[in-house]
Parts: structure tokens; sequence; C-alpha cells
């Protein structure tokens, strides 16, 4: 009955650590789904926005009663979506606001809605699909590298059981080699009259290697379970670190990554609007404030948060996993006494050396990520979204075809500017893998050192017993 127990309790923390683990799968699923959501709605506004721009380029033309209709047109639309949050998105509403007092404009404003904006729009979008999936190939490495190191604690945690199951057995078998030989010595004082000298020897030499063989076995037990728990431990601390890194900080490089120059684009899209309109029409000064304030509230990190603010139960970090101790085991700390110290002090400096090279790596990565990063952001400004006053002549050259310079020049930015991401997202990766190590490795760094330096306090104490056994301290 007592065996039953055992194994059911052994079960029960293995099926906990399941149901928690496929339960961490269900929300990275979740979270694919919530990006690829996010990509729909940014496509859509962006398409919405370029449609607006290049209708409202036709309707300039018809000044005060098609440009309301168009704006009644788009308002309605708006409103009929669900209401979102986010910076872009209000400033697009400030806009259709705004387009209700627009009644009159004139044909540069036409001009620059036409082409250069709805191009502008046109190359946002597919740079907003190209990051996308760029970024969502990176995530799904980082979720399988996620699930590979709760895989590893799930081995180990299988794996300290059974050595751990091992050493209670055989401590059972050495008490009850004990009680043997006590029984043993009982009779022995009772029929000493009646036994020859050499048949209490056998007897006794027999009992002894009993005892000698099943000390031995228990031992044996317990530097294995000592062993199969250190390792449990060492990755239970690496999956609570890669769990905190993924959800705390990989997940806002992601969607940081999958925005990248989203927002610069449509400010900038938004402010050549504005720098025409201003110039066109200084009657309306006032409505075009209101949309520059709008303009100037895009923000990138205010609209990740409201991303995940608004999707919380997909992207927030998970409970750590417990230490879950095997029957009867109160140790749940890593051990580095007797016959492992030698090995975990190895295996520390060991893991220092790695620690200190990982870290080096990444910091030299991060520097490179940065200067990559802002060197994509100065090419993504690199357009002409926002001519001066008196370049409007070249924009009709550039419309009618007539400028073959300009249309070479732009399209060697957007090959570096490929050129540029493909770059970034590898740092970007490295960086991601590189500090991600370095979160697993710190964990297990002071796990050991705090496992050393216990031991390195315990050296003075010596036991008068030949053989070293392990102490399971206790908690209070």
């Amino acid at each position: 009955m007592s065996s039953h127990g055992k194994l059911r309790k052994e079960k029960g923390s293995l099926a906990e650590y399941e149901n928690q683990i496929k339960e961490v799968r269900s929300q990275l699923s979740e979270q694919l789904k919530v990006l690829d959501a996010q990509l729909e709605q940014k496509t859509q506004q962006l398409q919405d926005l370029s449609d607006y721009l290049r209708r409202r380029g036709e309707i300039e033309a018809e000044y005060a009663r098609s440009l309301e209709k168009l704006s009644e047109r788009f308002t309605l639309k708006t409103k009929k979506k669900e209401q979102s949050d986010q910076s872009v998105a209000q400033s697009w509403t400030v806009l259709l606001t705004q387009t209700k007092q627009e009644s009159r404009d004139h044909s540069s404003l036409s001009e620059l809605c036409s082409t250069t904006l709805t191009q502008r729009l046109t190359h946002c979008i597919e740079d907003t699909h190209r990051l996308a999936k760029k970024s969502k190939e990176v995530g799904l490495q980082m979720q399988d590298e996620l699930l590979k190191v709760t895989t590893e604690l799930q081995t180990a945690l299988k794996t300290y059981h059974q050595y751990h199951t091992e050493c209670l057995a055989a401590e059972g078998k050495l008490k009850e080699a004990t009680r043997l030989e006590e029984r043993q010595t009982g009779k022995s004082s009772d029929l000493g009259l009646g036994q020859s000298a050499g048949q209490r020897r056998s007897s006794v030499k027999k009992i002894e290697r009993l005892m000698e063989k099943r000390q031995g076995k228990v031992q044996e037990t317990q530097l294995k379970c000592t062993k199969a728990r250190n390792d449990y431990l060492l990755n239970l601390a690496a999956a609570n670190a890669a769990m905190n890194k993924y959800y705390l900080e990989d997940i806002c490089t992601l969607i940081d990554c999958t925005d990248l120059g989203y927002h610069l684009s449509v400010s900038r899209v938004m402010r050549g609007y504005l720098s025409n309109r201003n110039r066109a029409q200084q009657n309306l000064k006032n409505g075009l404030q209101q949309l520059d304030a709008s303009v100037n509230g895009l923000d990138q990190s205010q609209d990740r948060d409201a991303l995940l603010q608004a999707h919380n139960t997909a992207f927030c970090l998970p409970f750590r996993f417990q230490h879950q101790a095997h029957e009867g085991d109160q140790v749940c700390e890593v051990s580095a006494d007797c016959q492992v110290r030698y090995e975990m002090e190895t295996r520390f400096q060991q893991l220092q050396s790695r620690l200190a090279s990982v870290t080096l790596e990444t910091e030299e990565v991060s520097k490179t990520l940065k200067a990559t990063h802002t060197a994509l952001l100065d090419n993504i400004c690199d357009d002409d979204c926002n001519p001066t006053p008196d370049i409007s002549a070249t924009l009709s050259l550039e419309s009618t075809g007539d400028c073959p310079g300009t249309k070479q020049s732009l399209a060697k930015r957007r090959a570096n500017q490929q050129e540029t991401e493909i770059y970034y997202f590898t740092k970007v990766k490295e960086y991601m893998i590189g500090s991600s190590l370095i979160s697993k490795l710190q964990a297990k760094h002071d796990l050991l050192k705090e496992a050393i330096q216990k031991g390195n306090n315990q050296i003075f104490f010596s036991y008068q017993e030949p053989i070293c056994l392990i102490m399971f301290p206790h908690f209070f």
C-alpha cells in the first residue's frame, strides 16, 4: 500500500509538470495567433490609409462636398471595426475627424497624395510583412529553445525520481540487514553453548558481509541520487530563468522587431501630408495642429505595451516551476558535499569560464546590433515623404517618369535596406540566443557558487566514520 502511495505521488508531480508545460505550449501557440492578427490589423490600417490618400488625391479637385463624402466613408468603416488604443489607430482616427473640416485643397496636395505618399505606404506594407515573417522565424526558434529546456527539466526530474527510489530501496534493505544482525546476535547468545566456535564465526562473517554489501549499495545509490538531484535543481533553475528571459525580454524584442520602422514610416507619411496641407490651407491651422499632436503621439513602445496588455493572457509570465520533492527527500538545493565536491568545483569553473566568454560575445553582438538598428532606421528615414515647397516641379517630373536617376536612387536605397535587415535579424537572433544562454548559465552559476561556499564552510568538520555519507538538511 505504501509503494502504491509513493507511485501516485511521483506520478502526480510529473503530471503537474506536464500540465504546466502543456499550458506553456498552448500559450506559445496563442502568442503566434495574436501576432498574426496584429500583422493583419497593421496591414489593414496601412491599406486603408493608402486607399484614403489615393482617393483623397482624386477628390481634391471636387472640393468640399466630395471631400466630406470621403471622410464619412472611412469614418463609418472605422466604426465598424474593433476600436484600438494603439497610437497609429488613434492618429488615423484623428485624421478622419479633421478631414471633415477640409473642404478645399489644391493640385499639389492631390499630386502628393496620389504618388509619393501612397508609394511610401506600399513600401511600408511590404516591409511590415517581410519583418513580421523574419520575426516569426526567430520567435519560433526561441519557442523551440524554451520547450527544449522544459523537456530537459522533465527528463532530469524523472531521472532524479528513479535514483531516489533506488536509494530508498537500498536504505530499506540495509535496515532489514541490521534487524537480521540483531536477531542473529540474540540467537547466538541464547545458543552459544550448543554451537561450536566455528559455526558462530561463520554466521557472524555472513552477516558482516551482507551488511558491508548493503552499506556499499546505499552509498552508491546515495551518490547517484545526489548527482541526479543536482542536475534536476540546475535544470529547474535554468528553466525558470529561460521562462523569465523569454516572457520579460524576448517577447518585447520580437514585437519591436516586427514593428521596426512601422511607426516611423506612418509618421513620415502623415508629416508629409501635414507639411503640404499647412502650406495649402493656413485657415485650417487649428485643425491641423490637433492632427499633428496625434502624429507626435505615434509611439512604438506604447503600442507594443498596449498590445501586451490587451492580450495579457497570451503574453503574461507563467508561474515559476516549483521544486517537486520526491517521497521523503527534503533536500532542495544543490549539494557539493563529499564525493561530488570536486566534480561540482570543476563544473563551476567550467561554467564560470563559459559564462564570461558568452557574456563578452553577447556584449559585442549588442554593440553591433545597436549600430545596425540605427543604420536601418536612418535608411527608412531616407525618403522623400516630406518634400520642401520649392521642389514641386521635381515631384511632377518624377510622377511622369522623367527623373530616372531618382528612381534608381530609390531602388538602391531599397536594396540596401533589405540587406541591412538581413544582417540586423542575424544579430537579433545571435543576441537573443546569447542573452538567453547567459540567463541560464547565470542561474546555474549562482546555485553552484552557493553550494561550493557552503561546502567550504563545512570542510573544517570531519566524521570519525571512514565512509562519508550524504546528509540531508532539514528546512524549517
